[in-house]
């Protein structure tokens, strides 16, 4: 048995997918919100699973907060911590009256996890909304840090209020 190789999996190959990670997600039987971010947008979706073939309950991205009052001229600030922030809001929203949305688990799939990053200044817009997700306070960005970017410091205090 020593001669034969395995063979890698090409998501795994290509830096995709974590099988170990994924599959011990794919045990609990709970949904998860898997968030990505690219080059322009926050990517967030509320997935269940169901034996290993993913469902898409609701989504959100960034791109919708022009809809809700984001200038057009600052779309290109569509991934930065507020734009994070109304993100998580929007699709707390969308999931609050769903029924299997009580215990959720939180996926950031291959992204560094870095404390008060994008990434958890989302989380910290689905908990504000009141969506209950474990997690340590101390990886959370402050509401001053939320705030501090000038040019969009208004936009954002608008929006969170009428989004929430």
């Amino acid at each position: 048995m020593k001669g034969i190789k395995r063979t890698i999996k090409r998501r795994r190959k290509e830096g995709k997918t974590d099988y170990k990670a994924r599959f011990a997600l794919l045990k609990t039987g709970r949904p998860r919100i898997v968030v990505r971010k690219t080059n322009r947008y926050i990517i967030a979706q509320l997935v269940s699973s169901d034996q290993a073939q993913d469902k898409v309950i609701a989504s959100a991205n960034s791109k919708e907060l022009l809809a809700h009052g984001w200038p057009k001229e600052r779309a290109g600030s569509l991934k930065n911590l507020q734009a994070s922030y109304l993100t998580g809001v929007l699709l707390s929203n969308k999931i609050k009256n769903e029924e299997n949305a009580k215990e959720i688990i939180f996926d950031i799939g291959l992204h560094r996890n870095v404390k008060k990053s994008r990434i958890y200044a989302f989380l910290k817009g689905l908990i504000d909304s009141g969506i209950k997700i474990a997690h340590s306070p101390d990886i959370l960005p402050d509401e001053k840090k939320l705030e501090e970017n000038t040019k969009t410091r208004e936009i954002f205090i608008k929006l969170k209020g009428k989004l929430k």
